[in-house]
């Protein structure tokens, strides 16, 4: 049964969509600006159905993917090594925590000369925006553990390895999702907009040629396509954490 929360996130998303859907038709917003919400779904379902996007898709997915993993797999063993070594971190922590304002894709023009036009600009340019995420998860969520877990652990005399898999990893897991949920995002803003801007091909390419062509449908088809996918992602990651939460708390 849907919660009362989700039931008014969905409200809130149906209105919103009805009065874009109506102001958009009506002429009250011109179609050279914003194009109504159903010529966009009926745009992506096209595009989706005439397979010309294919190509595009499996770059862009494929560069996501990698990113992420890359991300999520740096970011804990940085996270891991930086709490294990408390002198070291706190010489880091002020950077970690100005990390954003740096502007990551200004980098990317670098990385095009050093790697070409190919996948791994994209991917090392996602990885790197979304990796700090994950080592803040991780460096919150190793912070966090009870204490008294870790007495456990020092009672029955286990091993680093056995504390870290059975006690401190499970006790972290809900800001270690948070921060993935969060690279998820990121992992896409920096892969898409790499394409935007310097790509012969990818979804990112497919919005900036549609832009240029003032093909607005396409255009929006292909963003609402990117938007469906980030969503559903977080959301299948959201469900786990309240699964898991459940888990613990049972």
């Amino acid at each position: 049964m849907m919660s009362r929360a989700a039931s008014l996130r969905l409200g809130i998303v149906a209105i919103a969509l009805v009065a874009l859907e109506v102001a958009c038709r009506s002429g009250a917003i011109s179609d050279k600006v914003l194009v109504a919400p159903s010529r966009m779904v009926i745009a992506m379902a096209e595009l989706l159905a005439s397979g010309e996007l294919l190509p595009d898709l499996e770059q862009t997915f494929s560069a996501v993917g990698i990113a992420l993993c890359a991300s999520v797999a740096g970011g804990v063993a940085a996270g891991l090594a930086l709490h294990a070594m408390p002198v070291v971190r706190h010489a880091l922590e002020p950077y970690l925590g100005a990390y954003y304002a740096i502007p990551h894709f200004a980098f990317y023009p670098l990385l095009v000369v050093m790697f070409g036009l190919g996948v791994m600009p994209l991917v090392l340019l996602a990885s790197l925006f979304s990796m700090v995420v994950v080592i803040a998860a991780t460096l919150t969520g190793l912070d966090r553990v009870p204490r008294v877990l870790l007495k456990t652990a020092l009672l029955y005399r286990m091993t680093p390895w056995q504390s870290f898999w059975s006690i401190r990893l499970p006790a972290a897991l809900p800001h270690l999702l948070s921060g993935v949920k969060l690279a998820v995002s990121y992992c896409f803003i920096a892969v898409i907009g790499g394409e935007f801007i310097m790509s012969t091909s990818g979804v990112g390419h497919q919005i900036a040629l549609a832009y240029d062509n003032f093909q607005g449908a396409r255009m929006y088809g292909l963003i609402v396509l990117v938007l469906l996918i980030t969503v559903t992602t977080n959301m299948l990651l959201y469900g786990y954490e309240r699964l898991a939460a459940r888990r613990r708390g049972a």
